[in-house]
């Protein structure tokens, strides 16, 4: 219940003499609290929350309350919150992995059963529905100075063509000089292969190879190698000693990165569960998942399983095999911000999370998967400071134009821009042009496309994971027909790495998580998760204008592009646009999922036909929110349509 002086109060505390009030009081807490009250006030009345809109604290149950690393909004209207170990080493040691289904209509949760640890894996949208999560931890880093134990990548080879060979974990490689190392996880070793030439007779054969990180047996410097050596598999016997060995070029007591998986995932949002399906030929942490205009699903870069950023092996999942297979070679920093546009090319807005070089792959542009080539798009100011910045293909998707808002320097950086940029697809040759500047510098902002065709944007920090008390408590609406600013309702809850934010069907926003790495302003106390849910109600359902909202009536729920559609309503009269909005699947303030496709509205009696375009690269396959927006600009609530 807000907060409601009494008249007299209200007289007192906004009459003139408030400062003479206050100053008389000499009290600096006493002041404190009187303008808070003022503050609780003001954003109480209904002429600012028609304004501005108005924030709300959802209840969530302690026993639900999680470390939430990534959201999707599934086509059951719930959302997905996906923990995994929440940045967590104790849960990761400990096995604690955990999923929270969140139906934003009732406030009601539940927890789903996590099989592996899918923080930082990536995800994707799927056509009939099921959210691809592919990738994760397999384990975590070991800063400078925390390394004990020498260790590094390890190719085991098989010369046998006749059979594989199974190592479990644990397995252990004998250097020439005796020191051993173990490997933490169990591989299988592919049988080699044998060719033959049919003209000469000769037989050749070609060892095969996988990689495994090892650890050294024993702390210290004596296990530190960085010669390149051949090394025994302890334990094996005859010719399975001769024909099994491992290869490592150095072990080290360097920083050791996270480890990703291969293991992938379709959660089912009817069963509610994950379904284990063909893992990835690559770990993969912190990787990009982009939906293609068939439906397949292309991911990029991420850490592998010995910590190093994959170099550009890129693989693409088919939800009617369930398989992987090789996609064109690039490489790409981490999260990469990748979005399908007309005529199926990728654009990279340069946005990124962060790990890889400063020097390589940061550069935006325009990947043509057909013929692999990569065309790159200048004009962005600030283009060192991308890291951790926020991009979005602009609503509606017809306009084909990309923004990028805000951003840090590379790694650890203090440095933050308040620079927005827009780059126009449509052009002969496209070029990013300056937008308005955000109020200040921002990292992690998170950026939301609105039904009445606004951006809404909110929270991050203007230094690195919100260092030196640097969270930005402010919010504002992005207009890309007026290409301005215009502010919101101040959000309480600060965000900045970790944190989400999402489009619910109902025309609201959620807000999620937040993992700040220090807790005051001096940086002495370690920051903690943010667990709390925070939720935004738009001007557009302020003011009276909820209550007389456009109402979707009866209508197809499978739509055929090229085609119409027709949609009872009695507000038919009143409807001034159409949007079909895909949900939203959003980590590291990376949102490639989220796009807004304008549908043209004829008006009949009591009825609405919508024409769907015939452009699959503007509606990749999926479950779309349909919403109908009034000559105020006001929503309905949404109605999920389908487009296989």
């Amino acid at each position: 219940m807000p907060y409601r002086p009494s008249a007299r109060m209200k007289k007192t505390l906004l009459g003139t003499g408030v400062g003479l009030v206050l100053a008389g009081l000499n009290a600096p807490a006493t002041i404190g609290f009187a303008r808070e009250q003022i503050h609780d006030y003001r954003i109480a009345q209904p002429a600012y929350q028609a304004r501005y809109g108005s924030w709300q604290l959802a209840n969530v149950p302690e026993s639900y309350r999680t470390n939430t690393i990534h959201a999707a909004l599934l086509r059951t209207g719930k959302v997905l919150l996906i923990a995994g170990s929440g940045n967590d080493e104790e849960q990761f040691d400990a096995g604690t992995f955990v999923t929270v289904l969140w139906d934003p209509s009732d406030n009601s949760y539940e927890r789903v059963e996590t099989p592996e640890d899918l923080f930082c894996a990536g995800h994707s949208q799927l056509a009939d529905g099921k959210m691809l999560v592919a990738g994760g931890t397999a384990r975590y880093e070991l800063l400078e100075g925390g390394v004990t134990r020498a260790g590094g990548g390890m190719i085991v080879k098989n010369e046998n063509p006749d059979r594989p060979h199974t190592l479990p974990e644990g397995t252990r490689f004998r250097s020439p000089s005796g020191v051993e190392y173990a490997s933490d996880t169990p591989v299988i070793v592919p049988r080699a292969k044998k060719t033959e030439n049919k003209k000469t007779g000769k037989v050749t054969v070609t060892p095969s190879e996988v990689r495994v990180f090892v650890e050294a047996v024993e702390e210290g410097e004596e296990s530190v190698t960085d010669r390149h050596a051949q090394y025994r598999i302890v334990g094996l016997k005859g010719k399975d000693a001769d024909n099994l060995y491992g290869i490592a070029e150095k072990l080290t007591l360097d920083k050791q990165d996270f480890q990703g998986i291969k293991d992938t995932y379709e959660f089912d949002p009817v069963a509610e569960r994950y379904l284990p399906v063909d893992p990835m030929a690559e770990a993969r942490w912190y990787p990009t998942l982009v939906t293609l205009e068939d439906g397949r699903v292309l991911s990029v870069s991420g850490l592998d399983d010995i910590g190093e950023i994959l170099p550009g092996d890129n693989e693409i999942y088919d939800p009617k095999t369930k398989k992987w297979s090789a996609a064109p070679h690039r490489y790409f920093p981490t999260y990469p911000a990748l979005f399908l546009t007309k005529g199926g090319k990728l654009f990279y807005s340069g946005a990124n999370a962060g790990y890889g070089p400063a020097d390589k792959g940061r550069d935006p542009g325009i990947w043509d998967l057909a013929n692999n080539t990569f065309e790159k798009v200048g004009g962005m100011t600030d283009a060192d400071q991308l890291e951790t910045s926020s991009s979005l293909l602009l609503p509606p998707a017809q306009d084909q134009k990309v923004m990028v808002l805000g951003g840090g320097g590379i790694g650890e950086s203090e440095r933050s821009t308040a620079r927005t940029a827009v780059v126009d697809l449509n052009e002969d040759k496209p070029a990013f042009k300056p937008g308005p500047d955000l109020p200040q510098g921002t990292r992690y902002l998170n950026s939301v496309i609105l039904p009445d065709d606004t951006v809404f944007t909110t929270g991050g920090s203007e230094n690195y994971r919100g260092r030196s008390n640097s969270d930005i408590l402010k919010a504002q609406f992005y207009d890309p027909a007026k290409n301005e600013f215009r502010p919101a309702a101040d959000p309480e809850v600060p965000r900045n790495y970790h944190a989400e934010a999402l489009l619910l069907p109902d025309g609201r926003v959620a807000t999620f998580g937040s993992d700040p790495l220090f807790g005051d302003r001096s940086n002495t106390r370690l920051g903690t998760f943010e667990k709390r849910v925070e939720i935004y109600t738009p001007p557009y359902l302020h003011g009276g204008r909820a209550d007389n909202r456009p109402v979707v009536g009866d209508g197809p729920e499978r739509l055929r592009r090229g085609a119409e559609a027709v949609f009872e309503t009695g507000d038919a009269s009143r409807v001034a646009r159409a949007r079909l909005i895909r949900p939203s699947a959003v980590t590291h303030v990376t949102d490639v999922e989220q796009r807004s496709v304008a549908l043209e509205v004829t008006k009949g009696d009591g009825r609405v036909r919508l024409d769907v375009p015939e452009d699959r690269t503007l509606t990749p396959p999926g479950w779309y929110m349909l919403f109908l927006i009034d000559t105020e600009g006001t929503p309905s609530e949404a109605k999920w349509v389908h487009l296989p």
